[in-house]
């Protein structure tokens, strides 16, 4: 890889954006990018490498609806509850 100097346009992962895209190097450190600017949006963060940030754990997930239903039970299950009937408007007005 050729030196980087702070300016040059790479590719990064925009954790405002969630997409991969164009980033001006910011300040370096040991000859590496240390935090990047996104030429999209302009959020400044730490370069990670064309990463994406790690999905969340459904194990973590799984526990916390564990953890609810023990609270209030049905508490961790999505249920569909019907939805309160709307009262009828009156369409004509008596006229004097």
């Amino acid at each position: 890889m050729s030196d980087l100097r702070l300016g040059d346009v790479i590719d990064d992962y925009c954790v405002k954006c969630r997409r991969l895209t164009n980033h001006a190097i910011v300040s370096l450190m040991n000859h590496e990018p240390a935090k990047v600017r996104c030429r999209t949006c302009y959020h400044e963060h730490d370069y990670r490498h064309e990463e994406a940030p790690p999905k969340k754990d459904p194990r973590k997930e799984a526990l916390f609806k564990e953890v609810l239903s023990t609270i209030a039970p049905g508490a961790g299950e999505e249920e569909k509850q019907p939805e309160p009937k709307k009262a009828k408007a009156r369409a004509k007005k008596i006229a004097n």
